[in-house]
């Protein structure tokens, strides 16, 4: 073995290295190698001595020797920065011998750009030296090195602890939020990670935001509140993201009150967030506190009136309402306020309606009776106020009780008066008066005369001589004819009193009948008859709500057959007919469609029988119009269907043209045991009606066309799949405009062939339409729902980052508590995929949707995997800045 410590003479360095040539020449390797170490003792930095001599000792079998020059010549190389150098005099000396930690480190450094997996390897050797010394400040400069090449979660994990040794707090609480970032990504649970970043550095707004995040996603907002609130009042640490998760904390803790203002100063910098206010006003109403709740909707209505957006204020309102459905008076006062202000007459009445419910259960009959004539005044027909007129019967004063009920319709009037038996010697009650004198002028100018007459003849026997001192009631005898006759009455007087009506009754029209009605018709009252004609049904007055309530029905209906279905059955119920049949038709063809209503006891006819009476009553109506048959068996109409006529029973037919303009589109008929059932005034608002039928015929055809040119699906109001990829591309432009971010999720209620078998079809798209109505009233306006297939909902959530996906899904998974499965007690089972769309302006949006088409599919799948959460959010994969 040569002894290095040894000091050689000094002599020449270029002699020294001629004699360890020569040396070598004559295979004399010990006396060479002594030769260059005395070069390298006289001049320590020439390298390529120092590599000579570590060869000689590698080729003398002295690893240990060979390894320290190697070593030494590699820490050369690598403070000279020489990095081609240096990676091969790393790999001799691995060879040779174990390199040093610090040796490892510098050469991971030098390939880390090169080659990833030798980096890798050369840090970890690293890492374990330094370890080994318990030098955690050398390792943590290790790990930073290796997370840099490998950011998995167990990399920031062991940087994390090592920067809490260092008590390098700061740094300690990046890596746990880096740690739970990444366990949230793949669906763990994030929670712990956060907490211990929020510990390590309390004064980190991003580990406090992150900690109080995930408090509220797990149902901890109290918790939550404790992180968040030192920040949301920290002044500079208020950030609107603090102020948002702040907001929800108070919300979700039942402090509604607190929250407001946070919530609300949150909303004025985004108006997008009109739809949590709303729901911050369902809150307080489920809480109880409806008077916050008025509060709070009266300073939106203002906010949003400015904005010009109150329509979607007040729709958004009702829904609320008609959920909760309230019982505070304060609420419902407002609404009928906000009702009555934007004209939505039918909300106004229900909303009074259910107010009168509650006064009246609250023993306050006084604003009862108010909401019930406020509502009386909008809708005098509705069925239910005579009901509610007879509860306040006896509890509130009848001056004011008799006021409500002139509000009622003249039909209910004329009930109330029948049945009152005719008192002569009755005295004088004004409200009694008007009330006969307005049914008659309406009479009047319905052109029912014969009945207007009955009503004056009323107020003769009950009023006597009232016309002398009231112009009004005078000049209405006169417009009807009718000259009063008292038994105590002088006869000049009565002479006058007819002489001077007799010129108003000569400028009267004579009573027409029912134009276009057959000869065969009976023969209608003359105007001028007298009470002695005898007695006479209601019938006419019934006709003017008839009119009013088949009207309704009939525009309410969706299609064609609907239309003509409630047509017969609602007309021949009123006018209790034999038969109604009601038929589409085109001149010369055969029907299209024929619909037929019978009275209880009697047979329906035979498809083939009701074409033919439709195609001969048709034809008939088309040349004459309006037309009665008083008698059908005998009728020279009727002679080409006589056998028709004789199996439908024969009697009267009153057939009525459906005209669209001057296009005859069809028929009504309709089937009384006599002529005797068609009054002049019955043919009138028949007619009437059969106007509205067609009217009733167009709006169901423009409803089907726009149903059929719309891509939503009527049942559930979300989009159809076909607009799935077309919508996706339009959100993806807008957010590339805009640079906003854009989340897409599907949401699965079980798999689509088990729910089929194990609850049948019908019942699965039923539980699915229930779902697809509620997340289609409950997303915002900018969102979008689509039918992605029988069990699946996608949604595209604009201006929406993927921790907003989550509380929306969260928020929509409360929604849909009450909805079970078909037949039983628990809810479906949910499982949401969560991709946010890589939105760059330099990517084409067609790869942006097909690779978050694909990813959010991933994601779905991921999710059904996670027993516990059944939720999943996936990152885009590639690297998006290399991309870029």
């Amino acid at each position: 073995m040569l002894d290095l410590g040894r000091r050689p003479e000094k002599v020449d360095t270029a002699k020294r290295r001629e004699r360890a040539e020569k040396f070598l020449q004559k295979g004399k390797t010990s006396a060479a190698l002594e030769e260059y170490l005395a070069i390298l003792q006289e001049d320590p930095d020439n390298d390529a001595i120092r590599q000579t001599a570590a060869e000689l000792y590698a080729s003398s079998n002295c690893p240990k020797e060979a390894a320290a020059l190697l070593g030494d010549l590699f820490q050369r190389q690598a403070e000279a920065k020489d990095s081609a150098k240096a990676i091969v005099t790393y790999k001799k000396l691995v060879r040779f011998g174990s390199p040093t930690c610090e040796q490892s480190f510098r050469y991971g450094q030098f390939i880390e750009a090169s080659n990833k997996k030798e980096a890798l390897e050369a840090f970890e050797a690293a890492l374990t030296g330094y370890g080994a010394l318990h030098n955690s400040k050398k390792s943590l400069a290790v790990l930073e090195h290796i997370i840099a090449l490998d950011p998995s979660g167990q990399n920031y994990w062991r940087a994390a602890e090592l920067a809490s040794e260092l008590g390098d707090n700061a740094r300690a609480s990046q890596f746990f939020l880096k740690v739970g970032a990444l366990e949230a990504q793949s669906g763990g649970k994030s929670s712990p990670w956060y907490e211990r970043a929020f510990h390590a550095d309390p004064a980190s707004t991003a580990a406090a935001v992150a900690y109080g995040q995930s408090l509220i996603f797990e149902s901890r907002a109290a918790e939550a509140l404790e992180v968040l609130k030192p920040l949301a009042t920290g002044g500079a640490t208020a950030t609107p993201e603090v102020k948002d998760l702040y907001g929800h904390a108070l919300w979700y803790t039942g402090q509604l009150v607190q929250a407001e203002p946070v919530l609300w100063e949150l909303f004025e910098q985004n108006s997008a967030r009109m739809t949590e206010m709303v729901e911050l006003i369902a809150a307080f109403l489920e809480a109880k506190q409806d008077g916050e709740a008025v509060a709070l909707a009266r300073k939106l209505e203002q906010h949003q009136r400015r904005k010009g957006n109150r329509r979607e204020f007040i729709g958004l309102m009702k829904d609320v309402v008609e959920k909760f459905r309230p019982s505070s008076s304060e609420l419902l006062e407002y609404l009928v306020e906000l009702f009555n202000a934007a004209n939505r007459e039918h909300d106004y009445c229900e909303t009074l309606i259910k107010l009168f419910d509650l006064y009246y259960a609250a023993g306050n009959f006084y604003k009862a009776g108010d909401c019930l004539d406020r509502a009386a005044e909008v809708d005098a027909y509705e069925p239910g106020h005579q009901k509610r007129l007879e509860m306040l019967r006896g509890k509130i004063d009848e001056q004011r009780l008799n006021a409500i009920a002139t509000r009622f319709s003249v039909v209910n009037k004329a009930k109330e008066i029948q049945q009152q038996p005719a008192k002569r010697d009755e005295p004088d009650e004004p409200s009694m008066l008007q009330d006969l004198m307005l049914q008659a002028e309406i009479l009047v100018q319905y052109g029912m005369r014969s009945k207007a007459l009955e009503r004056l003849e009323r107020i003769q026997q009950l009023f006597p001589h009232e016309e002398e001192r009231n112009e009004e009631l005078q000049r209405l005898y006169m417009n009807v004819g009718l000259v009063p006759h008292y038994p105590d009455a002088p006869a000049g007087k009565a002479k006058a009193a007819a002489a001077a009506a007799a010129p108003a009754a000569a400028t009267l029209p004579p009573a027409k009948p029912a134009e276009n009605v057959s000869r065969s018709a009976a023969p209608q009252a003359s105007i001028f008859e007298t009470s002695a004609a005898g007695p006479r049904d209601d019938s006419e007055v019934k006709n003017l709500a008839r009119v009013t309530e088949i009207t309704r029905s009939l525009y309410q209906q969706a299609n064609v057959k609907s239309v003509l279905t409630v047509a017969v059955n609602e007309i021949g119920t009123q006018w209790n007919t034999v038969r109604a049949i009601a038929g589409l038709r085109a001149p010369g063809k055969p029907p299209t469609l024929v619909l037929e209503y019978v009275a209880p006891g009697v047979n329906a006819s035979e498809l083939p029988e009701r074409v033919k009476l439709m195609s001969a009553l048709h034809d008939a109506s088309i040349l004459r119009g309006p037309m009665v048959v008083a008698d059908s068996k005998n009728a020279p109409e009727m002679a080409e269907i006589k056998d028709v006529v004789k199996t439908l029973g024969g009697g009267s037919f009153l057939a009525l043209p459906l005209l669209d303009g001057q296009e005859h589109v069809g028929v009504l008929i309709l089937q009384a045991e006599d002529a005797s059932a068609w009054r002049s005034s019955d043919v009138l608002v028949l007619r009437s009606l059969s106007e509205q039928i067609v009217l009733a015929l167009h709006n169901a055809r423009l409803r089907r066309l726009v149903r059929n040119l719309s891509v939503t699906d009527e049942k559930s109001g979300l989009l159809k799949r076909s607009s799935y990829i077309d919508v996706l591309l339009s959100e993806v432009k807008r957010a590339t405009q805009q640079n906003s971010p854009t989340c897409l999720m599907l949401m699965e209620f079980g798999r689509g062939s088990s729910m089929v078998r194990e609850f049948g079809q019908p019942a699965v798209e039923t539980m699915m339409r229930q779902v697809g109505q509620i997340i289609s009233t409950h997303i915002r306006q900018a969102d979008v729902g689509v039918l992605y297939d029988l069990t699946t909902i996608a949604l595209i959530l604009a201006d929406t980052p993927e921790k907003g996906a989550m509380m929306a899904l969260d928020k929509l998974r409360k929604l849909l508590d009450d909805i079970h499965l078909p037949g039983r007690d628990t809810l479906p089972p949910i499982s949401a995929g969560i991709a946010e769309l890589v939105v760059r302006p330099q990517f084409d949006p067609c790869d942006i949707v097909t690779e978050a088409i694909n990813r959010v599919e991933a994601a779905l799948e991921g999710a059904r995997s996670n027993a516990e959460k059944k939720v999943c959010a996936l990152a885009c994969a590639f690297d998006v800045s290399a991309v870029a």
